[in-house]
């Protein structure tokens, strides 16, 4: 049973990676560096994105570095994930389906002291591809439009070092040191009257920010806990070609350019959460995050950068009534999460609703699961320049346990 999830689960993570280029298509990847991308890790994905206050007891806990703490001593711990989503865009107009698969996540974890562990991970972490035409768009302090057509792609990468340590039995503090580099691609070409404007840039982007976590016990079955991540600046620089249109007359006003940029800034984001067990093996897990977007004091050409706030609930269940029996110790999962969006365009916010469903399915008598969830949600909404993202997502993490420096008792 355990070799045949094992190959299973790594065939489907391999075609999931292999179509990783592909990584979202979202209209709203056109602002800023792009959409966020949610790349959980273990079951996080089935309990609604929540689960700051858990520890990784059994899988690497990417939302707080204090979790790290908490990994079983002799344990290496490796994660893999992939996704493919299903989405169905809508405006006022016309409606569109786009499917995608996507890389989630390769980490790995380790304790490096019984008090102490540390990870390693690499992530997505925004995703700029989109393609619109023929969007049709005020001019400012106008009564006349323009019409944009535009296409990207590219995004960023999340490399990250985290550490995490206990002091006692029930405090734990962690620290994470984030490397973001990458760039994007993005070709415009605005109509207004008989003239087209083309505009043809690649962006590079690195920058460097670090997280603080912490989570304190009450007791055995209730968890307190909190992350800071801080602002940080993302240097960017570009080349870019323009050429204009007019009347049959084509005219190169800039060839391969290469200059500075405005920088990108990422503002401070604080996250609390709870863990609680109940009886029958029930936890419950609850987060709330605020992100002072705002603060930055960037905008968008289309839009505008506002604070944001998410919520996350979760639950999971396991009978474990035979140890023995497979099926006992099977772990279901059900969350939902509501985001307020950091984008508002022409007044209106972008915010994200979602449920989630999940299993988790042991391989054999380890630490060792299969992590299968389904997600639905809505992004947005139909108004006037807003779309609508109706999606289905199905996730897959594969995280495998390992013990290491153990003698065997019985050769």
């Amino acid at each position: 049973m355990k070799n045949k999830i094992i190959y299973l689960s790594f065939f489907i993570l391999m075609s999931l990676t292999s179509f990783s280029q592909s990584i979202s298509s979202s209209p709203y990847s056109l602002y800023g560096l792009g959409s966020i991308y949610d790349a959980d890790f273990g079951s996080l994905p089935a309990i609604g994105s929540s689960g700051i206050a858990l520890p990784s007891y059994s899988f690497i806990n990417n939302l707080n570095p204090a979790s790290l703490a908490y990994l079983p001593l002799n344990h290496f711990m490796f994660d893999l994930g992939g996704k493919a989503i299903s989405t169905t865009y809508q405006n006022n107009s016309r409606s569109e389906k786009r499917n995608n698969f996507q890389f989630s996540h390769l980490a790995f974890a380790f304790p490096v002291t019984k008090n102490s562990g540390f990870s390693v991970a690499l992530r997505p972490y925004s995703s700029a591809a989109f393609k619109i035409s023929n969007l049709k768009l005020p001019i400012a302090d106008s009564q006349e439009y323009y019409y944009l057509t535009a296409e990207g792609s590219g995004g960023l990468n999340n490399f990250d070092f985290s550490y995490g340590y206990r002091f006692g039995k029930k405090l734990s503090v962690g620290v994470s040191a984030m490397l973001l580099f990458g760039n994007t691609t993005d070709d415009r070409s605005y109509l207004i009257s008989n003239s087209i404007t083309a505009i043809n840039k690649k962006t590079d982007y690195n920058g460097l920010r670090a997280t603080l976590g912490s989570q304190y016990k009450i007791d055995s079955t209730f968890t307190i806990a909190a992350t800071f991540k801080m602002p940080a600046r993302v240097k960017a620089s570009k080349v870019q070609s323009v050429q204009t249109l007019t009347n049959g007359v084509e005219t190169s006003i800039e060839s391969d350019v290469a200059s500075d940029t405005d920088d990108y800034y990422m503002p401070l984001e604080m996250g609390f959460g709870i863990s609680k067990r109940f009886k029958n093996n029930l936890n419950m897990t609850l987060d709330y995050e605020k992100s002072l977007w705002k603060n930055t004091n960037q905008s968008d050409l289309y839009g505008d950068f506002v604070n944001q706030d998410r919520f996350a609930l979760g639950f999971t269940f396991s009978t474990k009534r035979n140890i023995r029996s497979y099926w006992d110790r099977i772990q279901y999962a059900a969350g939902a999460n509501f985001d307020t969006g950091y984008l508002e365009v022409d007044g209106k916010r972008v915010n994200n609703t979602a449920i989630s469903f999940g299993l988790s399915l042991p391989i054999e008598n380890t630490l060792s699961a299969l992590h299968v969830s389904y997600s639905y949600g809505q992004k947005g909404k139909i108004a006037d320049n807003l779309i609508k993202e109706n999606y289905h997502k199905i996730a897959l993490n594969l995280s495998l346990d390992g013990i290491w420096f153990v003698k065997r008792k019985i050769e």
